[in-house]
């Protein structure tokens, strides 16, 4: 077990276990966006990491099919950082959560020796997906092109340049396909540790194991925050599936039958 799941194993809350907690109609989801750990400072300008750290907490709530409302900022803020430069991360923190319906509410500040960000999401859904809810037959699919996040991860690691729009800066959220195909899924989740390990996750909370349909490569099954969508549905809804997928122009792949007994994936935890 690693220490995240030590962790989150160690908190005796029943609304632990989704991508955020529900309370009511309400959801609270947050993630920690820092620098050494998820970017380098002279990989991004301040507009880059304004908007990833925004995208990365809005999947979140986008992922259970509400709607992101409220956030609460806070910012650890080093000394080298110019009044222009704060500027640049604050503007792009409120376009980007404006985008999506959500408005930034308050916060923290504090000095510190590296820019890190911790944003809290508030969110509403009357009908949130949730990781639980798997069934024995379930067809198991992801969105999107995977594999292009650690493509550009190891690129920088390589003192290469990406392209603006590149997977690392520019998560895609799928708002829109989610909303659109909610009643035909029985569970989801987003993709931020990797299609491995997130599928395997989503298979522990539901006590199943899957048949691959589909082989995936590594390239592929160990490309992390991909915030693509990991789902799950009837297989009578295959069909239906790849219209919205069509209309919504969401690339989707299904790649694994849920079963009682049969396979996992391989998956190498890399948060410490």
């Amino acid at each position: 077990m690693d220490k995240e799941a030590y962790l989150i194993g160690k908190l005796h809350s029943t609304h632990i276990g989704d991508d955020a907690a529900i309370i009511g109609d309400k959801l609270y989801s947050m993630d920690a966006f820092f620098e050494g750990v998820h970017f380098q400072r002279e990989w991004m300008s301040m507009k880059q990491i304004g908007r990833k750290a925004m995208l990365v907490n809005l999947s979140d709530a986008i992922a259970m099919n509400a709607q992101p409302q409220y956030a609460l900022v806070t910012v650890s803020l080093p000394k080298d950082l110019t009044n222009k430069e704060i500027d640049e991360l604050i503007e792009s923190l409120e376009e980007t959560a404006k985008a999506y319906g959500c408005e930034i509410i308050g916060g923290d500040t504090v000095g510190g020796e590296k820019l890190h960000l911790s944003i809290t999401i508030i969110s509403q859904s009357h009908t949130p997906l949730l990781r639980r809810g798997l069934k024995e037959g379930d067809l198991l699919a992801y969105t999107g092109r995977l594999g292009e996040s650690k493509k550009g991860l190891d690129a920088l690691f390589r003192g290469e340049t990406l392209a603006p729009d590149a997977r690392f800066y520019e998560p895609t959220l799928r708002a829109t396909f989610i909303e659109k195909a909610r009643a035909y899924l029985h569970a989801g989740m987003d993709i931020s540790d990797g299609l491995y390990c997130d599928t395997n996750k989503l298979l522990d909370v539901n006590k199943y194991d899957f048949e691959i349909l589909e082989n995936i490569s590594d390239e592929i099954g160990y490309s992390g925050e991909e915030y693509e969508m990991l789902i799950a549905f009837p297989q009578e809804y295959k069909s239906a599936l790849e219209d919205v997928a069509k209309a919504t122009n969401t690339p989707l792949t299904t790649f694994a039958k849920v079963v009682q007994e049969g396979e996992r994936f391989p998956c190498k935890s890399h948060h410490f």
